[in-house]
């Protein structure tokens, strides 16, 4: 991806009270430096495009805020899941020893691994909120492997520009850029608050983002695909939360 420098997109248009001419002509400059979101379509694309530029070139590194013990929510609220079916209580029966998260795609090295697995690598804590759009929130500690550990295991290719990640729940799907696959608050989950993840917050595996919204933050990942290109995945606009109008990139 090409440097866009923050004073160009600036210049061109960024700034508040910019107008409709001024916000064609920063998006336009986002699109040839690449910094384009795949659900860029649309009456709203120019926004999404705009909102995700100003992101990557103005909080690429920033860190979302922890929080203290202290301010763990208690109990942490969960919203309503559908009945995942007989083969997911099933594994859940087991204790989820055969629950497997595939990574395959663009990597050396596709692999599957068990939740014994992903615990037996590098473990990281965080206290942070989780962010609905429906107004509710909650400050939980959150343990699991960071992504970008993953992906250095099975090798991603270095011209991967996205990890697109499927739930056990049906249509239930979505994607980040390699920035925030590789960002160091990102998760997959399998504990929290210091006991396993439970079912109803998406155990035993989660994503976990905290630098976008909830609905970013799927549960009960069983997949990972590494891949240059998000139009083969549904409509390719990155996430079913995109096909039903949401925005792909919900950073905060």
């Amino acid at each position: 991806m090409s440097k866009l420098s923050r004073r160009q997109l600036f210049i061109t248009g960024l700034s508040v009270g910019g107008g409709a001419s001024a916000l064609a002509a920063a998006t336009a400059l986002a699109r040839r430096y690449g910094l384009v979101p795949p659900d860029c379509r649309g009456i709203y694309g120019p926004g999404e495009t705009l909102n995700y530029a100003a992101h990557r070139l103005l909080a690429r590194d920033a860190l979302a805020r922890e929080f203290p013990r202290s301010m763990i929510s208690n109990p942490p609220f969960p919203n309503q899941a559908d009945p995942l079916g007989k083969e997911f209580d099933r594994l859940k029966d087991g204790k989820f020893s055969e629950w497997r998260l595939a990574v395959d795609g663009m990597v050396a090295r596709p692999a599957s691994f068990s939740v014994a697995d992903v615990k037996c690598f590098p473990q990281h804590s965080q206290i942070t909120q989780l962010q609905c759009e429906e107004g509710w929130s909650y400050i939980a500690e959150w343990t699991g492997a960071r992504l970008s550990h993953l992906l250095d295991i099975v090798g991603a290719l270095p011209q991967a520009r996205y990890v697109f990640y499927s739930s056990f729940e049906r249509d239930t799907w979505d994607s980040i850029d390699m920035d925030d696959a590789r960002h160091p608050q990102t998760f997959i989950a399998y504990a929290m608050n210091g006991q396993e993840l439970p079912v109803k917050h998406g155990g035993p595996l989660r994503m976990r983002l905290p630098r976008q919204m909830g609905y970013k933050n799927i549960k009960y990942i069983n997949r990972l695909t590494v891949t240059d290109s998000l139009k083969g995945f549904g409509k390719g606009m990155g996430s079913i939360g995109a096909e039903y109008g949401y925005a792909w990139y919900a950073g905060i």
